[in-house]
């Protein structure tokens, strides 16, 4: 499956949750990752990431695609890392 995963997470935390998501997707800007994943290693990042986040404080949303066959992604202004990875 495809994940586009998005966070607000405090700045104490931040970098945590950072190395973890880089751990399972790919990161395309401040505070989004995108990338193949598989349910398997998806509960896992949850799980990781369950024990990083304060449940009143921060923010994680995913964003499942069973396929990106019919995604489309358009880019404006500054490219930043991951945007070679997609087709």
């Amino acid at each position: 499956m495809f994940v586009i995963l998005v966070y607000d997470v405090g700045e104490k935390r931040v970098t945590k949750a950072l190395k973890r998501c880089r751990k399972y997707l790919t990161w395309v800007q401040n505070s989004v990752f995108e990338g193949e994943i598989s349910e398997t290693n998806l509960a896992k990042l949850k799980m990781e990431l369950d024990r990083i986040i304060v449940d009143n404080e921060d923010s994680v949303i995913f964003y499942t695609l069973r396929t990106t066959r019919y995604s489309q992604r358009e880019i404006m202004g500054l490219r930043k890392g991951g945007q070679d990875l997609i087709i």
